[in-house]
């Protein structure tokens, strides 16, 4: 899966967008998760570093779209920026905040797959980190990324994802020490959560991928420390 934010104040604009990353969707066989914010202003302020790319219109009320991207390429030096506009000189500009490419309108599907296909390859060609899991019909490489958080229960470790729980041997321990690096952390001792996947914290818990785990007393200060790294220091 895929995380695009669209970057747009233009109902009709953001509805087009939609549609071409549906189908794109189907196409590419990518599953893609959209974030909508109607201006730069409500990009910067809400912006947490979990997307994979940002469609960015550059003409936009209150802030326009390369002051935004400016901001956000301090706090997310990693995240994929397609500039979409009306005119190509103010692309050009982008170049300098690291975007990979633009986009003119009015938008056809042709160009604006052309661009996600490259997109895409970039975000292939990165590193990722993975683990190779047991599965019934042999082994399965998984990225880090898509692994939500991992539990042991009864000497095995459950290594959840979005879509489905893998069982291996080992300990949590372990497992900590071979993801040294790639942004996982204790929340207690049974658990070891990914917080590229933290969507809340609230009390004593913290929701990663739709399950609400325990924050212990004893690492609670340790996580949230974590977890305040991450989000506020442009992790990935």
């Amino acid at each position: 899966m895929i995380r695009v934010a669209i970057v747009e104040d233009d109902p009709k604009a953001v509805e087009l967008l939609r549609s071409y990353l549906e189908r794109y969707e189907k196409a590419a066989g990518i599953a893609v998760d959209v974030t909508v914010y109607s201006d730069g202003a409500e990009a910067v302020e809400c912006y947490t570093p979990i997307y994979d790319v940002l469609l960015l219109d550059i003409e936009m009320p209150h802030l326009d779209g390369m002051t935004a991207a400016g901001r956000i390429r301090a706090v997310d030096p990693d995240v994929i920026m397609i500039f979409i506009t009306n005119m190509a000189k103010y692309a050009i500009k982008g170049y300098e905040v690291g975007a990979l490419d633009f986009v003119l309108k009015p938008v056809s599907y042709f160009a604006f797959a052309l661009k996600m296909d490259k997109a895409v390859a970039t975000l292939e060609s990165r590193e990722q980190r993975s683990l190779l899991v047991p599965t019934e019909d042999g082994m399965l490489r998984l990225s880090t990324h898509e692994i939500t958080y991992i539990e042991v229960i009864d000497h095995q470790l459950q290594i959840h994802t979005e879509g489905r729980v893998y069982t291996m041997p080992g300990t949590l321990a372990g497992m900590e020490e071979t993801l040294s690096g790639a942004n996982f952390a204790r929340c207690n001792k049974g658990y070891l959560v990914n917080l590229r996947h933290v969507a809340e914290i609230k009390g004593n818990s913290v929701v990663v991928g739709g399950d609400e785990l325990l924050i212990s007393r004893r690492r609670r200060e340790e996580f949230l420390a974590a977890v305040a790294a991450y989000y506020g220091g442009g992790g990935r």
